[in-house]
């Protein structure tokens, strides 16, 4: 498993060259025909919509399907960007044509299809074989009336990244089990081992970790309501979770523990290749991200320890479309593209943290190791981490929207100075506004 961080790293560039391509084929092929594939010269066609590296295609899992079953011939389109995809699919969702047999659905859209695109949707509930998905994982992509409108890929449980080097430059432990006690069972260890760092750190300006809004996401994804309640009210004002979160970001962005770089954001690969700051609160699928942005010259440098608590950022699922003219098929390849083998192949190539609990206690999963992370156990340490996870997710239509209004709150604070209670003012008039 020492190649887990360098295949996905060429899985992800190979994305990225085609995405672009990939939207403007699925615009031009596609957009006239009212829905997905067919059947076609004897053969059962059957198309897809994915985003990003889900893994899917990536791995040759639709190459071995389609040798499993010569009458069946799978076109897949992979869009680079998730929120491009996304904008395309409610277009096509709302023209009834341009779409797929079988599309992807990022985590932050799970609440809006099952809301307000439920009958466009293909119903899982009665199908067999489907019962071995972490028990929250499903729930997220269900009805109240209890339709499930597809089946998971991965997820993200939480670790922290950290540069053992820079740890021991500080006189901080550097083996990641002793790492871990730094903060076990507390997120404000986290912060006050980040002072420490400050305090101690001998050699060149290096800060504790790369930004508030990680600290921040780690913190409130760790609880079962987030910006939600079941009854689908916003409560992000009155959680005492946000606001705790809050606060503790804002501890770090005041205290100077940050280097002010959002992840994914214009600066933060850069600061990843030259080593500007020290730790990163990271999901399982980061960490691919980090390896091939830190690059070889980091190599070994990088280590994982346990996360504080338990949370989970991110993961997909795939749906079925109703109109979908080839749609028991399609739904019989989501089932098979989302069993436990299959969740194992793709972690043991590339790294996705799987949903269904049977992969997660594979013997690829949990003996997994990542070479460029100093060795780690990664399979054990999201497999562990996967487990802490709240069983019960409470998601709300717009949690993307406000998960990035409060990164850009805590921004305030760290790059411009701007008082907590100002930029807490500011950033829950702008949520009110983005919501409506």
């Amino acid at each position: 498993m020492g190649s887990l961080g360098s295949l996905r790293a060429r899985a992800v560039a190979a994305v990225a060259a085609v995405g672009a391509l990939s939207l403007v084929v699925g615009c031009s092929s596609s957009d006239d025909s009212v829905t997905g594939g067919g059947k076609k010269d004897g053969k059962t066609v059957i198309t897809m919509g994915l985003y990003g590296v889900m893994g899917i295609k990536e791995t040759g899992l639709l190459e071995k399907y389609e040798k499993e079953n010569p009458d069946v011939d799978i076109q897949a389109e992979i869009a680079g960007d998730e929120q491009t995809y996304y904008t395309a699919l409610q277009t096509r969702l709302a023209a009834g044509k341009g779409l797929k047999d079988i599309q992807g659905i990022e985590i932050g859209r799970a609440k809006e299809i099952t809301e307000t695109q439920a009958d466009k949707f293909a119903d899982f509930s009665e199908m067999s074989g489907t019962d071995h998905f972490l028990p929250w994982k499903e729930s997220q992509i269900s009805t109240q009336d209890g339709k499930v409108l597809g089946l998971g890929t991965d997820i993200g449980p939480m670790a922290v990244c950290y540069r053992k080097d820079y740890f021991g430059q500080a006189g901080l432990p550097t083996d990641r089990e002793k790492v871990a006690e730094l903060w076990a069972g507390d997120w404000k260890k986290y912060v006050e081992t980040g002072r420490t760092f400050k305090k101690d750190f001998k050699g060149d300006d290096v800060a504790y970790m790369d930004a508030a809004s990680g600290l921040f996401n780690a913190m409130v994804y760790g609880y079962p309501e987030q910006y939600y309640n079941e009854q689908g009210d916003l409560i992000h004002e009155s959680n005492p979770a946000v606001k705790e979160a809050w606060n503790l970001a804002a501890d770090a962005g005041e205290d100077g523990l940050t280097a002010k770089l959002r992840q994914f954001q214009p600066g933060w690969d850069p600061g990843l290749a030259n080593g500007t700051f020290a730790t990163a609160v990271c999901p399982a699928w980061m960490l691919s991200h980090i390896s091939e942005k830190a690059g070889e010259a980091n190599k070994g440098k990088w280590d994982v320890a346990r996360a504080p608590k338990g949370a989970n950022w991110g993961g997909s699922f795939l749906g079925v479309v109703e109109q979908s003219p080839v749609k028991e098929e399609a739904k019989k390849l989501v089932a098979w593209l989302t069993a436990p083998e299959q969740q194992a192949h793709i972690f043991k190539e590339i790294g996705n943290i799987p949903s269904s609990e049977q992969a997660l206690q594979s013997a690829d999963v949990e003996n997994a190791t990542s070479e460029y992370f100093s060795n780690a156990p990664v399979g054990q340490i999201f497999g562990a981490a996967a487990q802490e996870i709240p069983d019960k997710q409470v998601l709300g239509r717009k949690d993307g929207t406000i998960k990035d209004t409060f990164s850009q709150g805590l921004s305030l604070i760290e790059q411009q100075g701007t008082p907590r209670e100002e930029a807490w003012k500011t950033t829950t008039e702008r949520i009110e506004k983005a919501v409506g």
